[in-house]
């Protein structure tokens, strides 16, 4: 199956997602993309995931991609929350009686941690990417003086990955947005204060995958949530050498592989 979906926001905003399908798969998860980015960077992560029996469900955030909704603006930490539960939702709708787990990678781990933190127990599992979950890079720190509707220029390519074609095929996506609202990055803000003060309300099983040369995402970040989540089942990786995104790095069959024996653990 290869579909794609609308879902409207409580606000009524269009969010734009797709589904991919094995026949009968063993568990649904949800993929939540990264700041400035869309769903489409995630084709190879999704192909490994279906031939290995996983449904996966993918979405734009909003002012992301392909979804409608202000540039890159997120109004407070818990939008993000509220639009992937839509798409929570829509797994389970579509999947009905399959355990469900959910991918975040950078801001959408970000996403993924905050959505475990306000929905304990709700998912089956969580799998977190270059989590931005605590913010020892200092990214999401914007000059006060700025107003939530200027616009900074996206200036993450460089960062993004070790792999210089997967960093020309980013700075080249018409889909993946050249700038970012400081709106987004105090929403984000405020949300790692939120993190880092009801982190022992994250209990899910989770795995923390980091890499070592991570230009963007500090793998303390990372450390930080692994040592102050409440989960009894929790594990970390941290791999030496790779930069910010791991599912694109030269050694990604690897990490995916990681991934998928941990689901596989869990769902099978």
């Amino acid at each position: 199956m290869h579909r794609e979906f609308t879902e409207t926001a409580h606000d009524n905003v269009l969010l734009c997602g797709k589904i991919d399908a094995p026949d009968d798969p063993s568990a649904v998860i949800v993929i939540v993309h990264g700041l400035c980015e869309h769903y489409g960077r995630y084709d190879y992560l999704v192909a490994k995931l279906n031939a290995a029996g996983y449904a996966v469900v993918r979405f734009d955030h909003r002012g992301h991609g392909r979804s409608m909704g202000k540039l890159v603006y997120f109004k407070d930490r818990e939008q993000i929350v509220k639009d992937t539960d839509l798409f929570v939702e829509a797994a389970r709708r579509d999947f009905p009686g399959l355990p469900v787990y959910m991918i975040g990678h950078s801001m959408g781990g970000f996403g993924a941690a905050s959505y475990g933190t306000a929905h304990p127990g709700k998912l089956a599992g969580y799998v977190l990417s270059g989590a931005w979950t605590r913010d020892h890079k200092g990214l999401a720190n914007v000059d006060p003086s700025l107003d939530n509707d200027t616009y900074l220029p996206n200036e993450l390519g460089d960062g993004v990955c070790s792999d210089p074609a997967v960093v020309k095929a980013y700075q080249e996506d018409k889909f993946v947005a050249k700038k970012m609202s400081v709106g987004l990055m105090r929403a984000v803000h405020d949300g790692h204060g939120w993190l880092k003060e009801n982190a022992a309300a994250f209990a899910d099983p989770v795995i923390l995958l980091h890499g070592g040369n991570d230009g963007l995402v500090d793998p303390k970040d990372s450390l930080d949530m692994f040592e102050e989540v409440s989960s009894t089942d929790k594990s970390l990786r941290v791999y030496a050498g790779l930069c910010h995104e791991i599912f694109n790095e030269f050694d990604r069959d690897m990490v995916i592989r990681d991934a998928i024996e941990w689901l596989d653990k869990r769902a099978k």
